[in-house]
């Protein structure tokens, strides 16, 4: 089970992003990435492939690092650290350690 999902309201603790909340996109597990929906900004230059996808300098999320950021918990609206607990139903959730309410 990941710590940080999609959808997820995040805190940018290091780098040019600092100070800076975003939802997260995307996921990149394997990597240890996310993508927060406009932050971290780079400009690219693009090749056209077809008549979808022009030429020309396009502007992209690129990722970051999951351990720059902290998962914004909805109950105490904190940026903070998740851990997990087994509920009596056997399902196991994220847990806000601030003020120790379920995430999921």
């Amino acid at each position: 089970m990941q710590r940080i999902k999609r959808d997820d309201t995040v805190l940018v603790t290091t780098g040019k992003e600092r100070g800076k909340q975003g939802q997260v996109h995307k996921v990149l597990p394997d990597q240890r990435r996310i993508v927060i929906q406009g932050l971290n900004m780079v400009k690219r230059h693009q090749r056209q492939k077809d008549e979808r996808n022009p030429a020309g300098i396009i502007e992209k999320e690129m990722p970051i690092h999951v351990s720059n950021v902290k998962l914004i918990c909805r109950a105490c609206e904190k940026p903070t650290r998740v851990r997990f607990r087994v509920r009596t139903d056997n399902v196991k959730v994220r847990v806000c350690r601030s003020c120790d309410q379920d995430i999921d």
